[in-house]
């Protein structure tokens, strides 16, 4: 990635606001939105024995802004394999294979705004106990861990991101209340 695109994601997720250049014309431009990113690692595969930073080459400072990172491993499998190139092949058909949805999409979208408009989930006692007790360990592990390779060490911006993640974990399950299982699920 070149510095110039992580000036601008860095400017995207910690500003807020996106700079546009156009037609000799400068503009400020506000971006609270969600960022999905994806990457893939240094020589095309990823090294078990380097660390997620050493892999993908972002800088922590960049990496510290997403509030989930997912590591997605293409291990060879014949069966998954198969399945994959038949559903991949068989796009191509005049009629192509659907895969029916276990919900319909109908619903599946109305849930969501209902959960997003009505729910507001606040945080339990316990689970306010349990956040700050995981952070604090998530912090001792960084540090004890850390020996200048890239460990990120918990920061108040990951404690955030556990909130939210708590939160959404309530809303899902249309609930008012934020438990500690959802603390320990988004830990």
């Amino acid at each position: 990635m070149s510095e110039g695109t992580r000036a601008i994601l860095h400017e995207a997720m910690e500003q807020h606001t996106v700079s546009v250049a156009k037609a000799g014309i400068l503009a400020s431009l506000h971006a609270r939105t969600s960022i999905l990113a994806s990457a893939n690692p240094i020589d095309s595969r990823y090294n078990p024995r380097k660390t997620v930073v050493e892999n993908i080459q972002l800088p922590p400072t960049l990496l510290s802004r997403f509030d989930l990172i997912y590591l997605i491993l293409d291990h060879p499998n014949i069966e998954r394999d198969r399945r994959l190139a038949n559903h991949l092949v068989g796009l191509y058909y005049e009629t192509p294979t659907v895969v029916t949805p276990r919900i319909p999409q109908i619903l599946l979208k109305d849930y969501i705004a209902y959960a997003r408009d009505t729910i507001v989930p606040e945080l339990s006692d316990l689970a306010t106990q349990t956040l700050i007790s995981g952070y604090l360990e998530m912090r001792r592990l960084g540090h004890s861990q850390r020996s200048g390779t890239g460990t990120i060490s918990a920061t108040p911006r990951q404690l955030e991101s556990l909130i939210r993640l708590s939160e959404g974990l309530a809303k899902m399950r249309l609930s008012t209340e934020v438990t500690r299982n959802d603390v320990h699920e988004a830990l």
